[in-house]
């Protein structure tokens, strides 16, 4: 997990939650994909890689803070 150390904090926040909310104007994909999850939809590969592009920035946020926590990505 070293390769999420050099990643600076700021701009990836700035990713993730512009990702995470998108669109603006209606329910954001990444939520409107996890439901489709929840309940069992989430069969088309276009929605699994739409789960994916909205989510991954969030993920790498969360591991990066994570690291940050431990101590190991300073």
């Amino acid at each position: 997990m070293q390769w999420l150390d050099p990643m600076p904090l700021a701009p990836l926040a700035v990713v993730a939650l512009l990702l995470a909310l998108a669109p603006f104007s209606s329910e954001p994909h990444l939520w409107q994909k996890l439901k489709m999850l929840a309940d069992g939809s989430l069969e088309r590969p276009v929605d699994i890689f739409d789960l994916f592009l909205h989510g991954a920035p969030l993920l790498l946020l969360g591991l990066r803070l994570l690291r940050l926590a431990a101590g190991a990505g300073r």
